[in-house]
């Protein structure tokens, strides 16, 4: 089920509250949460029903092996647990990637919906347990916190310390109304980042990535039209993902982290990282990064730890080379910065964010492409190796160009393919970096600008949640 679904906006989400404020009034905290239970696995269960009991049967698992790390031999326990997890997760999301890396024959295996973020989410629980940084939880409150619906598809992922103790201090009426407006309104607004502004953007980078993976010729501007619509729209969809996670969490007295910090706006690569996908890259840095000796083993171990912690981060996001070599990218990107910030040479502010920028345009590109052969065609087209080809009407506004660039009736990988495609996405690009680069993040924004950006964007929501064929995947429901 699609948090930008009419399905869950009219009939999941308000039928969960009320059996959650109900169950509280009734029988008190214990009650409501064991309703968010049903809910979340009603919640999950809806698009594959036969994954239910693999998802019942890790929790279970893991909150049994938690109890044993307490005990004696917690080491053994804990690898147990890692090996349990990670070996369901290898065979599930895995398996197939690496048969045919290997040249077997293709094993098919369906990929059960938000298994990395479950996942991870017991994979942090059982290593806080054996670091005994987390008190015991009660099997309630251990599965509210793996299943809690907000974030059991496509996160945050959630610390147990944080988000344990709120479970079990839950009070399910006790400011309630201040609570749900507050929600609502991050709710709304990340519901109008996804399906007004990502969705849209989609219908610009869409055509020109699929060119590329068809053996169509992009030309420079077809191909900088797909790909900057791309970063807008992964940017927003993701954006868009996280207010809606947070304000649904909210609604039900759990606070969220924060997890996307206008990444656009970063200085660095190491910045970029610290805005993009907040609780995924702490993840990685206290989970991988800092276990495999961080820092503490000489520049040219840290160097190396840091671009092995980037490859598993890129192969999270997907079992496929292009994955990879994503990963890959931002590790070189950090490697490079680590070593340049050790010249103490300095760039203007400027210069540091528009670089920071173009090297993750750049990364987006094997993200969003078909496959490696992909990428490649569409890194050709950005650099303009197939030339460059204006649409008739343009040039009639600019008499001068056809001398310079090829002159076409349409640009055929732009947009629905229309003449006049190309000064309404230039518009629409305009738009979203405006936003994108210009304005604060959504959690630095006061009440009255989110009431305004709400009640601005409220028809357009609307008018798209009702009138779309059917709602749209978000990007990080296929990881």
């Amino acid at each position: 089920m699609l948090f930008n679904s009419r399905l869950f906006v009219f009939g999941f989400l308000p039928l969960a509250i009320a059996g959650f404020l109900l169950a509280g009034a009734w029988r008190g905290s214990a009650a409501a949460r064991i309703w968010l239970v049903l809910a979340s696995l009603v919640f999950y269960a809806w698009w594959r029903p036969d994954f239910l009991p693999l998802l019942m049967g890790s929790v279970i698992a893991n909150h049994a092996i938690a109890l044993q790390i307490r005990g004696r031999r917690p080491k053994l326990w804990l690898l147990a647990g890692l090996g349990f997890n990670l070996g369901l997760l290898g065979y599930f999301k895995y398996l197939t990637f690496f048969a045919s890396l290997l040249g077997l024959p293709r094993i098919a295996v369906t990929l059960p919906l938000g298994i990395s973020f479950f996942t991870f989410q017991q994979v942090m629980y059982l290593v806080d347990t054996y670091r005994r940084d987390i008190p015991t939880a009660s099997f309630l409150d251990y599965v509210c916190f793996v299943g809690f619906f907000p974030h059991l598809i496509a996160g945050p992922i959630v610390r147990p310390k944080d988000i344990i103790p709120q479970f079990q201090r839950l009070a399910p009426l006790a400011g309630f109304s201040a609570r749900f407006a507050e929600g609502a309104e991050l709710f709304l607004l990340g519901l109008a980042k996804k399906i007004v502004l990502a969705d849209s953007f989609a219908a610009f980078a869409n055509p020109g990535f699929a060119a590329a993976a068809g053996g169509g010729r992009l030309t420079l501007i077809e191909a900088w039209v797909a790909l900057l619509a791309y970063a807008l729209q992964i940017y927003f969809d993701f954006s868009g993902y996280s207010d809606m996670a947070i304000g649904l969490a909210r609604m039900f007295g759990i606070e969220f982290p924060c997890n996307f910090n206008s990444p656009y706006q970063a200085i660095s690569i190491r910045d970029f990282w610290r805005r993009w996908n907040i609780t995924l890259s702490s993840f990685l840095r206290d989970y991988v990064y800092v276990p495999l000796g961080g820092g503490r083993c000489g520049e040219a171990r840290r160097l190396l730890n840091l671009m092995a912690t980037m490859l598993l981060g890129g192969l999270w996001h997907g079992a496929a080379l292009k994955f990879l070599l994503w990963g890959g990218l931002h590790g070189a990107y950090l490697v490079v910065q680590s070593v340049f910030s050790r010249s103490r040479l300095l760039l203007p502010a400027p210069a540091a964010r528009a670089l920071t920028l173009l090297a993750v345009l750049f990364a987006w590109v094997p993200f969003r492409a078909a496959n490696f052969a992909a990428a490649l065609a569409m890194y050709k087209a950005l650099l303009g190796g197939n030339g460059v080809a204006l649409p008739e009407l343009a040039t009639q506004l600019l008499p001068q160009m056809p001398a310079f660039v090829a002159v076409v009736p349409v640009l055929p990988y732009l947009g629905d393919a229309r003449t006049l495609s190309l000064p309404l996405g230039l518009a629409m690009l305009a738009t979203g970096w405006t936003i994108a680069l210009a304005l604060p993040p959504l959690q630095n924004c006061g009440v009255l600008r989110k009431s305004v950006a709400v009640v601005g964007s409220f028809a357009f929501t609307l008018q798209a949640l009702l009138f779309a064929p059917a709602a749209i995947p978000f990007v990080y429901f296929q990881f």
